[in-house]
């Protein structure tokens, strides 16, 4: 069996749910607001960049750090017959790019 309600409970559930609807559409309106949806999407864009950038920090520094070690003999002495090679080709591309920005500036 039902309980009968009185009109005052009725009235008090009908402010109550007007309420609840009320506190809804203020949070559909908060979230709906262009500001909050720039704001959520260049939060996702700065975590995507970080993370990003993160994995491609930890990337380079696993090459450098396995290039360094390949120059070194296991007891630490540099091998010649690797860094020659590694610097004459760093310094043919440093030759390249300075006659390349030079072509462009003249």
């Amino acid at each position: 069996m039902s309980e009968a309600r009185t009109p005052a409970q009725i009235e008090a559930d009908i402010v109550r749910r007007r309420e609840q609807l009320a506190e809804t559409l203020d949070e559909i309106g908060v979230r709906m607001h262009p500001n909050t949806i720039i704001g959520d999407a260049k939060a996702r864009v700065a975590s995507t960049v970080d993370n990003t950038a993160g994995r491609a920090f930890a990337t380079v520094n696993r090459v450098v750090t396995d290039l360094k070690d390949g120059l070194r003999h296991e007891d630490g002495a540099p091998r010649i017959d690797r860094i020659v090679p590694v610097a004459l080709v760093a310094a043919g591309l440093v030759g390249l790019l300075v006659v390349s920005a030079r072509r462009r500036r003249g």
